[in-house]
């Protein structure tokens, strides 16, 4: 302590850790609180985060230039889409590749012949022409696209979910599922497709082969790539050119909207989480506030001694503030240790990328120094009105 009575800030932060180390029991128990509030808030953050770079890093991938076009979806029966739809759409200039599919009506597939009819485990049968995958953005895990020429053997493709339900994990000669009541070869198997998850669970067959099953040459969906600068116009012109007398019964979306759509809903259920740390946070802090009270109680003799011996208020003051501080502080740092090693294992065990925004590190961080001094000005501005014959009382 100088001669003005002042005491540096290297003497305050000895006393602060000093007077933590005195009671560990109770310092560890209000960090916790601390802690947890701070390791729930970043943990939410950086796994919101993460699942955000994951779809960013599939949006990325797939591109969002892809357009589906369907029958209109409303309250009145509208037509279904022409037999010429798909050539329609490929003749429009923003058009880069384009594929269609067809719904083959009351047909089943099944692992063989001697299965139970009504055992079609869900698994719808689709006429496809032109490359699907390719315009969405798939990949096949094993085989090869089915070829849609006229002298094409009959053949088959299993989405991924198909191919889980049939028992069929790769592509060999002997590969065959039983369609229509003929043995159909199996010529390849998909992986997932992000933007049609739909297709999963089906097969998909040549028209020829359709068309013995009983397809009407109908498609139900065009799915078409288009000029990654024109997505918005191309989106209004498809309709016009495959109905040009009705538009209106034409619907045209883009399959990259449902996993923005289901983005934002991420984004809202971690605000909602985020608030749920806060409030860890504020109980955490009230913590704080009991423990330096408390303390300020057990240590009446000891203030009373250091006024005695000339310690102004606001040296007791500065004191017990800094104990707040630190011990807030301790429970940050702990919090987003806990709250880092939370997210970086949650993410690598989902195959994310692991995405930690700096500035929820260090918000978490600025909120512990921030509770600290809220939390500890009443118990150390307390502690300085402690008159020393009152305190020395107690000695």
């Amino acid at each position: 302590m100088s001669a003005r009575g002042t005491v540096s800030p290297a003497d305050l932060l000895r006393l602060g850790v000093f007077g933590l180390r005195t009671r560990p029991g109770r310092v560890v128990l209000s960090a916790l609180g601390i802690a947890i509030g701070i390791a729930a808030m970043i943990a939410v953050v950086g796994i919101s985060s993460s699942s955000k770079a994951k779809v960013d890093q599939v949006l990325d991938a797939l591109g969002t230039n892809v357009l589906t076009v369907t029958q209109a979806q409303g309250f009145g029966e509208t037509p279904p889409l022409p037999d010429t739809a798909l050539e329609s759409v490929q003749r429009q200039d923003d058009v880069e590749s384009a594929a269609a599919i067809g719904t083959v009506p009351e047909t089943a597939v099944y692992r063989n012949g001697f299965v139970p009819a009504p055992e079609t485990k869900g698994i719808s049968v689709l006429a496809a022409w032109g490359d699907v995958p390719e315009v969405l953005g798939g990949e096949l895990a094993a085989g090869r696209w089915i070829d849609d020429t006229r002298r094409a053997a009959p053949q088959v493709v299993l989405g991924a979910e198909a191919a889980d339900a049939l028992g069929i994990d790769e592509v060999r000669s002997d590969s065959r599922v039983w369609i229509g009541g003929q043995w159909v070869q199996v010529v390849g198997v998909l992986r997932p497709l992000a933007l049609a998850e739909d297709l999963d669970n089906s097969v998909f067959v040549p028209r020829t082969l359709a068309g013995q099953l009983g397809f009407d040459g109908a498609p139900t969906a065009v799915y078409t790539r288009v000029d990654p600068s024109r997505v918005e116009q191309a989106r209004d012109v498809l309709a016009g050119a495959i109905r040009p007398g009705a538009p209106q019964d034409v619907g045209v979306t883009r399959p990259s909207d449902a996993l923005a759509a289901k983005d934002a809903t991420d984004d809202s259920f971690t605000g909602l989480l985020v608030g749920i740390g806060g409030v860890a946070l504020l109980v955490g802090g009230i913590g704080v506030a009991n423990t330096m009270v408390i303390t300020v109680l057990e240590r009446r003799a000891e203030v009373g001694v250091r006024r005695a011996l000339g310690a102004r208020r606001r040296n007791i003051r500065d004191q017990f503030l800094v104990e707040s501080l630190l011990l807030s502080f301790l429970g940050g740092v702990a919090g987003v240790v806990i709250g880092v090693g939370v997210t970086v294992a949650f993410a690598l065990a989902q195959g994310w990328p692991v995405a930690i925004p700096l500035w929820a590190v260090g918000g978490g961080l600025g909120a512990t120094v921030v509770i600290g001094g809220v939390s500890g000005w009443y118990p150390a501005a307390r502690a300085a009105r402690i008159p020393p014959t009152s305190a020395l009382a107690a000695v």
